[in-house]
């Protein structure tokens, strides 16, 4: 089986304020949407936004909240952490680990979006991004 992600589907609780906060606190404009879902095109792979309760329905399971995991968005400076952070707070994110240097180095902090989804900001200088946008493990 090819090892790759196509899509990443988020659940969220308001469509119209989760479409508002990834186009405004991130700056993305959308591929494709309708009232019940909207598509960004990412560096490879598609990001969605679909209401919880028709993803769970969709996907045989029962609507929860945010779940155990992180999306990571790198940047290409560590003061476009703290730069890209503040956008998203002033778009309604909310700060769940404030920008510091972890063991590993580089530089990041965590947002949560208006639905709860961990969103890390990162900076890591042995991580380059290429034209692209794409991110190598390059360690």
């Amino acid at each position: 089986m090819q090892q790759q992600i196509a899509v990443v589907t988020l659940g969220v609780s308001d469509i119209a304020r989760a479409r508002a906060f990834y186009c405004c606190g991130f700056g993305w404009a959308p591929v494709f949407e309708t009232p019940e879902i909207v598509f960004f095109q990412m560096n490879g792979l598609v990001l969605g936004l679909w209401g919880k309760d028709a993803l769970a329905q969709d996907s045989g399971r029962v609507a929860t909240g945010a779940g155990s995991i992180a999306l990571a968005h790198n940047v290409l400076s560590r003061e476009a952490v703290d730069e890209a952070m503040a956008s998203l707070v002033a778009a309604g994110a909310t700060i769940t680990r404030p920008a510091d240097e972890p063991p590993h180095g580089g530089y990041r902090g965590y947002v949560a979006d208006p639905d709860g989804h961990a969103w890390e900001i990162a900076w890591n200088p042995v991580w380059p991004i290429d034209a692209e946008g794409h991110v190598r493990f390059a360690l």
